[in-house]
């Protein structure tokens, strides 16, 4: 039997659907996803811990679920919501359904609702909060419940989501036939700083010929000082950059001494840093279709993209250059420090989901871990 969801928002409105996934009842921020493929990805990507996502893309779970397009060990997503669901798939990699996927890990998802109103209500009048239940079936309940949840600003979730401990990453890139190749040449040694860090950029490192090891935010300055890296990453994560400050305070104590890059909130905290200011997006950036403009050279990049904060470019001092922008609305999407090694970029070059059109970042930063 098809066992009756609910989604509520916190504006009034309420879709109702079928549960699928783990029963029970979550809630946070609703966003939606422009993606075609890669759900697997988008629902293990740590930065979107606190939010229900929406799938723009109306079938999900047709090549179903396996053990490898993983972004990190478990789930992050708070609610899943889709139009149509499949738990008959097909693929020669998958193991198991998106259905079963979410259930193994409590997540609670609904299917069969009206994914164009749901997206439509949220490019109008923004971000809105929202509760998924399968077991309160009163909409106004709902609807109280989901104006009750705190915003993602006021929550401080990277560290529900960062490593507790140092740990060394040798897996590279994927092969058809072995699967994730083992990296082990003596490259210059990344120091990742891990808000949320997906897997990908980490493979990617790898693949360009670097050690890596990842540390937690809070023992950062001390590992850097003591184990002296020859670079600093900053990674992704979910919510509000002004609350990273072991990330902010990184950046301010090692610009100049050593090359630092980031993505994502990596890219707002290192904004911070260097003196500018961040603000929450109307409804963020996410999918892996969003045209991006390199000032530098006029090359567009097709990008991947999961953010609701960006830099204000007016806010940032003249050292520092905006380097890309979206071709959407404008917004700032890559800075650069104009006389010290330190980059950042809001987009996901790293392919997980999404295009390739942006591995010469990572190049181009081990270069820079190389040279000192």
């Amino acid at each position: 039997m098809r066992k009756r969801a609910i989604l509520a928002l916190e504006d009034g409105s309420y879709f109702v659907g079928y549960s699928f996934g783990a029963e029970g009842e979550t809630g946070g921020e609703v966003i939606f996803n422009t993606s075609m493929t890669g759900y697997q990805e988008i629902l293990t990507d740590p930065s979107y811990r606190g939010q229900i996502v929406v799938m723009t893309y109306p079938q999900i779970g047709n090549y179903g679920v396996n053990g490898e397009d993983v972004e990190s060990k478990r789930v992050q997503v708070n609610g899943f919501v889709v139009r149509e669901v499949f738990t008959r798939y097909s693929s020669w990699r998958a193991v198991k359904s998106v259905d079963e996927y979410l259930r193994e890990n409590g997540v609670v998802g609904i299917w069969g609702v009206d994914t164009r109103a749901i997206v439509k209500r949220i490019r109008e009048k923004g971000v809105v909060k929202g509760v998924i239940s399968t077991e309160d079936q009163d909409p106004r309940s709902l609807v109280r419940k989901a104006r009750s949840i705190p915003d993602i600003s006021e929550q401080d979730l990277v560290p529900e989501v960062s490593t507790r401990e140092v740990y060394r990453w040798n897996q590279g890139e994927w092969d058809p036939l072995r699967g994730y190749i083992r990296g082990d040449r003596e490259g210059p040694l990344i120091a990742v700083v891990d808000f949320g860090v997906k897997f990908n950029i980490l493979r990617r490192f790898v693949r360009e010929g670097a050690r890596v090891v990842v540390v937690p935010p809070e023992v950062a300055v001390d590992f850097v000082e003591r184990e002296d890296p020859d670079a600093i990453f900053l990674s992704n994560g979910p919510g509000d950059p002004g609350r990273v400050w072991a990330g902010i305070e990184l950046v301010r104590r090692f610009i100049g001494k050593k090359p630092i890059m980031g993505i994502c909130l990596g890219c707002q905290i290192i904004g911070i840093a260097l003196g500018g200011r961040t603000y929450k997006l109307k409804f963020g950036h996410h999918g892996g279709n969003h045209p991006v403009k390199d000032l530098r050279t006029g090359r567009i990049e097709i990008t991947a993209q999961n953010h609701n904060f960006a830099v204000d470019p007016d806010s940032l001092p003249q050292e520092v250059e905006v380097t890309h922008v979206n071709l959407l609305d404008g917004t700032v999407e890559g800075i650069r420090h104009r006389d010290l090694p330190v980059f950042a970029v809001q987009y996901h070059p790293e392919n997980s989901p999404g295009p390739h059109d942006s591995y010469y970042l990572f190049r181009e930063f081990v270069r820079l871990a190389e040279e000192g």
